[in-house]
């Protein structure tokens, strides 16, 4: 079930306060990751390499419920589970993600959970 993030602070190069970056910034690139390795939350892992000195971690298949999503729309955010499931739209607000962020999941989740 998808919880407010009204107070969540997106780090990065976000240009908006739909959580685009300078990396991504199409109508569709409305969500921001919270790196299991800092806690932090980015729009995307560029954004997170070049703002931190640490190695970039990611979520395991025991850490489907963690709430590591944030739709920009609505500032809902949203558990793994719910946001690879999501069928590329938020389950909150409807507003459509980027398909092909798809391609990049194991990035943020790690092999065992982008692909289900």
């Amino acid at each position: 079930m998808s919880e407010r993030g009204d107070d969540i602070e997106v780090q990065g190069a976000t240009i908006d306060d739909e959580t685009r970056c300078e990396h991504y910034a199409s109508e569709r690139d409305v969500v921001a990751f919270k790196f299991a390795c800092c806690g932090d939350w980015y729009p995307c892992r560029a954004c997170h390499d070049e703002s931190t000195d640490h190695a970039t971690e990611t979520w395991g298949s025991g850490e489907v419920d963690e709430h590591a999503v944030l739709c920009g729309a609505c500032h809902a955010t949203m558990s793994i589970e719910e946001y690879v499931g999501s069928e590329h739209a938020c389950p909150e607000c409807g507003q459509s993600f980027n398909q092909g962020c798809e391609e990049h999941w194991e990035r943020y989740f790690g092999e065992d959970l982008a692909r289900g």
